[in-house]
């Protein structure tokens, strides 16, 4: 205990602050001139999770985990302690960035491997240049038993002591008290005031980002408005083709797109017409809208088609019990029967959130108390009105 005691202390003297928001593009001259795409940079391009080419680079907008990500490549394995880093980082860096983007797949990477020890909510303004809210990230690769698979949470924004003066947007600083404090719940861990302290497994930040879709259900209408339209592609045959079909089916609205196709295919083949892949593409250009009541499309391989439009996100937290399947069957299918997961679209993200485990809601004032304050008002007011107006004339 007194070593960790000592350690904490000495690597939050040797904190680092990296830029916030400021765009690195210029850095890619350093590179040989590339596109962020292009970094194959093993600080920021690693092979992870099965992935040889896993990138950690962020939005070219900010370089704070650009940073970070810098740090944990220099962090020793060899010695008994291992590496501690210490970052300064901006709100930014707990949630932006959806799941496989740089920033979430550096979160994703420094949790998975159980490197990231503690977070503290810092107060507002404490920085001279930096007028929000910011974070300390305490990352290590080789954590003490007790922290294994862990993480601690420390909210001590309300922790704070006033300048006489401000300097630019700092308004406030951290006592030796305060930074006493602080350093008391990061030691008691799990045992810590929950106030201001909480300590969750690894999986509590990790979700999947899976689409939800839906077949796409398309209706057709060999009306003369359409066959009209069909003279701008200026293909006879098809345009004979799609008269003919318009005497055989007339121009009521047809809800299956599949048997209409194998129909009008037959009759083409009788016509010598050949049904080209370009041909099908105008017919259903031209002839068709979607429409919820259609059977659904499928494919040439028999698959269902999805309908794009329709296709929608949904983040499924690791903690969810019987994870994504149990959450599709109760969460999504009872409302969207026909609906099914794109499972090849499925994608694994990291995200933290303070508001979510330490938002304080205000608590509402009494009805009585609030008329009580009305009633004094009115008391104290009472005549001023007359008093004002009563020299007009």
């Amino acid at each position: 205990m007194v070593l960790e005691t000592s350690y904490f202390f000495s690597l939050c003297l040797t904190s680092a602050n990296p830029p916030f928001g400021t765009p690195w593009k210029s850095d890619l001259k350093t590179w040989g001139d590339i596109k962020k795409e292009d970094i194959s940079d093993p600080r920021f391009v690693v092979d992870y999770a099965g992935d040889s080419e896993y990138s950690l680079v962020p939005d070219i907008g900010d370089p704070q985990m650009l940073f970070l990500a810098n740090n944990i490549s220099k962090m020793k394995k060899s010695t008994a302690l291992g590496s501690r880093i210490v970052e300064v980082h901006s709100g930014s860096a707990l949630f932006t960035g959806k799941a496989g983007s740089g920033w979430s797949n550096l979160r994703r990477y420094i949790i998975e491997q159980d490197m990231l020890e503690a977070i503290v909510a810092l107060p507002e303004n404490m920085f001279y240049r930096a007028g929000i809210g910011t974070y300390l990230w305490v990352v290590t690769n080789k954590k003490e038993a007790r922290r294994r698979g862990k993480v601690q949470l420390i909210d001590a924004t309300s922790m704070k002591s006033p300048l006489r003066k401000n300097l630019g947007d700092k308004s406030c600083e951290l006592t030796p008290e305060i930074n006493k404090q602080i350093l008391a719940l990061y030691l008691a861990f799990d045992q810590a005031d929950e106030q201001f302290s909480r300590v969750f497994d690894n999986a509590e930040f990790g979700f999947w980002a899976v689409t939800i879709v839906r077949p796409l259900r398309l209706a057709i209408e060999i009306s003369n408005a359409n066959i009209e339209r069909l003279k701008l592609e200026k293909d006879g045959d098809l345009y004979d083709l799609m008269k003919k079909a318009q005497l055989i089916f007339g121009e009521a609205r047809l809800l299956d797109y599949d048997d209409f196709i194998g129909k009008i295919t037959e009759l083409a083949g009788n016509n010598n017409v050949r049904m080209t892949a370009k041909r099908l593409k105008t017919v259903r250009n031209i002839f068709t809208t979607v429409d919820e009541k259609a059977s659904p499309v499928t494919d040439k391989n028999g698959n269902l088609e999805i309908d794009k439009a329709l296709s929608e996100s949904e983040q499924i937290p690791f903690t969810y019990n019987g994870g994504i399947d149990a959450f599709f069957e109760a969460e999504i299918k009872p409302y969207l029967p026909d609906a099914w997961i794109d499972n090849s679209a499925t994608i694994t993200g990291f995200e933290l959130s303070f508001a979510r485990y330490f938002y304080m809601p205000i608590v509402l004032r009494e009805a009585s108390e609030i008329i009580s304050d009305i009633n004094t008002i009115e008391s104290n007011t009472d005549g001023l009105l007359a008093s004002i107006i009563g020299g007009v004339k």
